[in-house]
């Protein structure tokens, strides 16, 4: 049955260095080192991208020419970038650069292979909430299969009443069936992706796909 989805709410990026890029890391034949190059550089678009939603104020800056009002990202916003362990860790790195002021908080979770559902083994998430308005969430994992342990991530802030438009999903390959998964609980969620792909197979795998990005990512082939 073919997954049903709603592109209005998945923002495709399909920028010229992501595509090279992709084309990068999908090829079986690229090393380690190169495939976690070609990732970071299209983690780095994506994350650009995602951020147009960060809140903006106006600030006095003097240049060496004179003084002015420009704008900037509101300073008493929370962003927290959010990596599904392991293979999202790819993401941190650029995410610290793009937006130093951000907090990192982890999410461990396995896939079984038998059942494709997720498997807890670590949560950084617990913290008090005091303004849920004010915080922002971007979940990262590369690829968006089943969209099971993403769909698991979302709960986590959900619960905590964070605005459902304030978070956002980055992954670098989806499914068809992973988004529809998604949308079919939180059909208002952003999803930003460089590739919606064409299937995922009876192991979970996304089709082309690029293989098991952590494996291929950390060199654990």
């Amino acid at each position: 049955m073919e997954a049903v989805i709603n592109k209005e709410k998945v923002r495709v990026i399909l920028n010229p260095v992501v595509l090279q890029n992709l084309c990068v890391m999908r090829d079986k034949d690229t090393d380690t080192q190169n495939v976690r190059i070609a990732t970071r550089k299209i983690t780095r678009c994506l994350l650009y991208e995602a951020a147009k939603n960060l809140p903006l104020v106006e600030k006095e800056v003097t240049t060496p020419l004179t003084t002015f009002r420009a704008k900037t990202i509101d300073p008493d916003t929370n962003i927290i970038i959010s990596p599904i362990l392991r293979a999202g860790l790819i993401f941190t790195d650029e995410a610290i650069d793009i937006l130093p002021q951000a907090c990192i908080r982890h999410i461990g979770m396995y896939r079984d292979e038998k059942t494709l559902k997720p498997v807890w083994y670590y949560n950084k998430v617990p913290m008090d909430v005091k303004d849920a308005n004010d915080i922002y969430v971007y979940i990262t994992d590369p690829m968006l299969a089943t969209g099971n342990s993403m769909l698991a991530a979302i709960n986590l802030y959900v619960e905590k009443g964070i605005p459902i438009n304030h978070i956002k999903c980055i992954c670098i390959i989806s499914a068809p069936q992973g988004i529809s998964n998604i949308q079919k609980h939180y059909p208002d969620i952003e999803i930003i992706t460089a590739s919606i792909d064409e299937y995922i197979n009876e192991k979970g795998y996304i089709v082309p796909g690029m293989g098991d990005a952590g494996d291929r990512i950390f060199n654990t082939l």
